[in-house]
């Protein structure tokens, strides 16, 4: 009976430390969450209470045209022609921000570009070799952009970006295999609407943006519709995918 007596008050000390070990235990995993939250610095946690930002970006991007046939590419007058093919061909451009906030979650943001574009159009014939257009472009683009940000975790915020885009050519060049005027001939003016989503992470010094954006072209860039090179076109219109990282 003495013996049974201490083994179930062994038992009990036991499993009261045992409770007690499960407590200590817990308050210390608690305790380490703490100081580990404690450890996780905020960077520039008054950044976007700033009514006004500004920086720069970076931008690398494939461009290609979105090309509608017309009627004339059924005719006899085009029965050599199998067919025409834009390709992306990529690009970069660089250029400043302007930031303003506009409320918490939304901001009006400018940014003035140059972008530097290259279109290729393929034409594949029948008996002959393929002829290759390749439209170079220098283009001042200043699009406008509302962007809506999510809720700030730490030092990241999700975020997504949507407007339009007005480009002016400021130099072109068309390269063609045929040397001669009769080319492919492109308008100067464009007019895109854009799309996009990123992220801001925030550091001590700066805050850095990559974001991912697609620009969709409303106007019909095809500028001579009746030379050999533009009458199996009825449209022509820009697709850009762009990855672009910016600095504020």
């Amino acid at each position: 009976m003495q013996t049974t007596y201490i083994w179930h008050k062994l038992n009990i000390r036991g499993a009261k430390a045992l409770i007690i070990l499960l407590v200590l235990g817990c308050m210390a995993l608690t305790a380490g969450a703490q100081s580990t939250k404690r450890r996780v610095q905020i960077n520039n946690p008054g950044y976007d209470d700033k009514y006004f930002s500004y920086g720069f970006l970076i931008e690398a991007h494939t461009t290609s045209y979105s090309l509608k046939y017309s009627d004339r590419f059924v005719s006899d007058a085009f029965d050599s022609v199998l067919s025409i093919s834009p390709r992306f061909s990529p690009g970069f451009s660089l250029g400043f921000i302007i930031n303003f906030r506009l409320q918490e979650f939304f901001d009006l943001r400018l940014t003035p570009t140059v972008a530097f574009n290259e279109y290729i159009v393929e034409y594949d014939r029948v008996d002959d070799p393929v002829i290759k257009e390749q439209v170079e472009t220098t283009v001042v683009e200043l699009p406008i952009l509302l962007k809506y940000k999510s809720e700030r975790r730490g030092n990241t915020r999700m975020y997504l970006v949507g407007g339009v885009k007005p480009g002016f050519e400021a130099s072109g060049k068309n390269e063609v295999q045929n040397i001669g005027d009769d080319n492919l001939k492109t308008k100067t003016f464009n007019f895109s609407g854009e799309i996009g989503v990123g992220f801001d992470i925030y550091y001590p010094l700066f805050k850095f943006s990559p974001e991912l954006r697609y620009s969709r072209g409303f106007v019909n860039m095809l500028d001579d519709p009746n030379n050999d090179f533009g009458q199996g076109i009825e449209s022509l219109k820009t697709n850009t995918i762009s990855l672009i990282f910016l600095f504020q």
